[in-house]
């Protein structure tokens, strides 16, 4: 049998056919490199990191709620990192010195735990705060949040039995003959009741403590009729049968106090002030790291042992993620900021 070889001008095109496909490969591998190496940075751009012990910085004293929150998530945090965690306290101005602190370190490894204060209105309130917190700070994590109470002895605005409207009509009829403490000017208990004066027509005048003790024997004294106070402080007055709680300060009912209405459902509307925590990083760090401990910090702040723990601490936990704190920053910073304005509140 004989064997027919392959037409010439059919070998030929084979020939260019490989040709021009080897060409091609030669020609695009380049370009496949450069497309694949940013997936690839992305991918691996937090691996490695951190590369030495972490530090939560807090401005306020060991033992202080954000102290006590920050150490809960220590030691989840080491070992969901694969690194030490250390808390170290720089206390004073509110908060205000450890929040300059993590807004100025340049080591991408020392984060803030903050209350909302240092992260929203703390250069409205004073122009020389050295730090900008919309500038100089990256939000990581809202961790959790609380209402205040709007308390009252219980012989003021109609006595025990009466209703929250009793309480409000008593409230403006008595117009600026009454007043209402706080732990300190700017402070969430100071802004939320100037909006409330706002938003009801109320006008107590502002007498400031220098804190929730002094505010607290004022009230038993008879000397202030009425306070925002934080919810496990004034639900133990309520219990005793000492306050009368008339709402709280959340969008809606909080889950630490579920049996105190919310201001809306007693008539004042569009009403949300709250005190909150939350996790922040210098503006310069990577965002590859925040996002690695932003998703850290949300689980371990989620899971069950920890939640409880920040629950029994006044906590209803969120857990966000960064654009979440960022949201929330910027609607608080709106918020807070016409307060301060319109009612001409300065700390400085």
């Amino acid at each position: 049998m004989t064997t027919r070889n392959a037409h010439p001008s059919n070998t030929s095109r084979l020939r260019r056919t490989a040709l021009l496909a080897a060409m091609a490969c030669a020609v695009a591998a380049p370009w496949l490199s450069a497309q694949a190496a940013p997936a690839a940075a992305a991918v691996d751009s937090s691996a490695g990191w951190p590369s030495q012990p972490l530090k939560i910085v807090v401005g306020f004293p060991a033992g202080s709620s954000p102290d006590l929150t920050a150490r809960a998530i220590a030691e989840p945090l080491a070992k969901a990192l694969g690194q030490p965690v250390i808390v170290e306290n720089k206390v004073g101005a509110g908060g205000n010195i450890g929040a300059d602190y993590v807004a100025k370190a340049t080591d991408q490894h020392t984060i803030g735990l903050m209350i909302n204060g240092n992260m929203t209105i703390a250069k409205l309130l004073n122009p020389k705060v050295p730090y900008d917190p919309i500038k100089d700070l990256a939000p990581i994590s809202l961790i959790g949040t609380a209402p205040l109470v709007l308390a009252a002895p219980v012989s003021v605005g109609g006595g025990a039995n009466a209703s929250s409207s009793d309480f409000f009509v008593a409230a403006r009829n008595a117009g600026d003959k009454w007043s209402y403490g706080t732990p300190g000017v700017g402070t969430v208990g100071h802004l939320g009741m100037e909006l409330l004066k706002l938003k009801s027509g109320i006008n107590p005048v502002h007498i400031p403590f220098p804190g929730y003790a002094q505010v607290f024997n004022s009230m038993l004294g008879g000397q202030i009729e009425v306070a925002m106070l934080p919810p496990a402080l004034a639900m133990a007055q309520v219990k005793a049968g000492k306050l009368k709680a008339i709402a709280v300060t959340s969008a809606a009912r909080s889950s630490l106090v579920p049996d105190v209405p919310s201001m809306a459902e007693i008539g004042i509307r569009g009403f949300q002030m709250e005190i909150w925590n939350g996790v922040a990083a210098p503006a310069s760090m990577p965002k590859p790291y925040v996002a690695k401990l932003a998703t850290a910090i949300s689980e371990i702040v989620r899971s069950p042992v920890i939640r409880q723990q920040l629950f029994v601490q006044g906590w209803q936990v969120v857990g966000s993620s960064p654009e979440g704190l960022a949201n929330r920053i910027k609607s608080d910073t709106a918020q807070l900021g016409g307060v301060i304005t319109m009612r001409g509140i300065s700390t400085e």
